[in-house]
């Protein structure tokens, strides 16, 4: 039997990197490694993974000299980001910059760069609607992402790009339907009409794996992902028959979740108000194609169900 191809997986202890590993695990006669990139291999989930096969070794994503030491050896990376650590589109950038360099020097394969759409492409910078932050973004943490996405062409990286979008899980943390004055449960989120493009956060790593499956073959494409596009009423009603009660949508508008006085609360507004106002981002997330990559996408029921227990039912 060939030697597996080592899949380094920065993040490999968190909700994306975590989906990758586990999928990879999961296929044992899928012909790939994993190597798990933890700040901490002593944690739990670290530990965790070490029990489940994964090899672990220790990295921070700005340190580029540990970086190519833990690419060494390897056939390609699931590269990510947080920038909700920090909440700075410049040191994101940096850490890209140090993941594709090490990347390049290490003769990667095969990269996969987990990142956003540039919203400005649609609301540019003099766009009234909606205001500029940080000086030239408008959503800082998807722009920032894409700006990153040059770094790793420069660079001369084999990658692909992987847009993802809107987690789920969002609704079992701080958007879950909450009560209103009367005891009734209601989803608000600032979409008006529009549809969402959600997914579950585990199938983004999934998809990754689909990718990672097809060889070479979406090097230097962009691939944009969701596992289902639905309307706040859609999400409502399916939320309804899953908790056994019922969920009224509310839509708030853009300004009155951009003045609400919590961190990140005008970006989350800029955010929102880029989903609902540019078709195109749901346009460019071919449902199928995405289905075609992992064959177990689900569905916003289907990942409702599996969750339904981790609601907030105060």
């Amino acid at each position: 039997m060939s030697e597996k191809k080592i899949i380094v997986v920065v993040g490999a202890t968190g909700a994306q990197g975590g989906g990758l590993v586990r999928a990879i695990l999961a296929d044992a006669s899928g012909g790939l490694a994993v190597r798990a990139v933890t700040r901490n291999a002593a944690s739990d989930k670290a530990l965790e993974l070490a029990a489940q096969g994964a090899e672990v070794v220790v990295a921070d994503i700005g340190d580029e000299s540990a970086l190519a030491k833990a690419f060494e050896g390897a056939y390609g990376a699931f590269l990510l980001t947080n920038f909700w650590e920090h909440g700075s589109p410049e040191k994101e950038k940096q850490q890209a910059a140090a993941m594709a360099r090490a990347a390049k020097a290490a003769g990667l394969r095969h990269v996969i760069w987990s990142t956003l759409d540039d919203t400005r492409e649609h609301i540019p910078i003099d766009d009234e609607r909606m205001p500029t932050l940080m000086g030239t973004y408008k959503v800082p943490h998807f722009d920032a992402k894409a700006e990153a996405n040059q770094l790793f062409t420069d660079a001369g990286v084999p990658t692909t790009f992987l847009q993802t979008t809107f987690f789920w899980e969002n609704l079992i943390g701080p958007m879950a339907p909450q009560r209103d004055k009367d005891g009734n449960l209601t989803l608000a989120l600032a979409m008006a009409d529009s549809k969402l493009a959600g997914i579950a956060v585990e199938d983004i790593g999934k998809t990754a794996y689909g990718i990672f499956k097809r060889g070479t073959e979406l090097v230097g494409r962009t691939v944009s992902i969701a596992g289902e596009h639905l309307t706040g009423t859609e999400m409502a009603a399916v939320l309804t028959k899953v908790l056994d009660e019922p969920v009224t949508y509310v839509p708030v508008p853009f300004d009155v979740l951009r003045a609400q006085e919590w961190p990140g609360a005008e970006e989350s507004a800029n955010m929102f108000q880029f989903y609902a106002e540019v078709p195109e981002y749901v346009d460019i997330r071919d449902l199928d194609f995405v289905r075609s990559l992992h064959p177990g996408l689900q569905t916003f029921e289907q990942w409702t169900q599996e969750h339904k227990d981790a609601f907030p039912r105060v």
